[in-house]
């Protein structure tokens, strides 16, 4: 993803979870993947919705913790959803077949990326969240 701004932020509100999901989806080309990393409840799920909204995707977005990926279709470019909490490695996470979804000219976007980072290439884009003071959130971009 090449015209995202690396760096470390703090978001302040759900208006600036959304700005930052608009823009990873303006800037999302086919076969881009967005690695989200953080604790229960940091937000992945929340600016994954925020990035299908600005994809343009019509259905409503939900965690995929159960199913391992859902797809979504309806937006400017295919959005492939991982939640891969229950996985125990990048090796378990291939067999699940996601290796076709990352291939793909789609978007993959990965909850709990961390878990399967040895598996993901070099260019995807890591976007760490972690709890900071009073409601506040620091985001990593890199």
């Amino acid at each position: 993803m090449k015209h995202i701004e690396k760096g470390t932020f703090f978001i302040n509100s759900e208006a600036e979870t959304r700005a930052l999901g608009l823009t990873i989806a303006e800037a999302a080309e086919p076969g881009d993947i967005v690695a989200l990393i953080g604790d229960l409840g940091t937000g992945k799920t929340a600016l994954t919705k925020y990035i299908a909204e600005g994809l343009g995707v019509k259905e409503e977005v939900i965690s995929p913790t159960f199913t391992i990926v859902r797809e979504y279709r309806s937006g400017r470019l295919p959005l492939y959803h991982f939640d891969v909490y229950r996985l125990s490695d990048g090796m378990e996470f291939l067999d699940t077949g996601a290796e076709d979804y990352l291939e793909d000219s789609g978007l993959s976007v990965i909850e709990w990326a961390d878990i399967v980072a040895d598996v993901l290439p070099p260019d995807a884009l890591v976007v760490m969240i972690e709890y900071a003071e009073e409601g506040k959130r620091k985001v990593t971009v890199l």
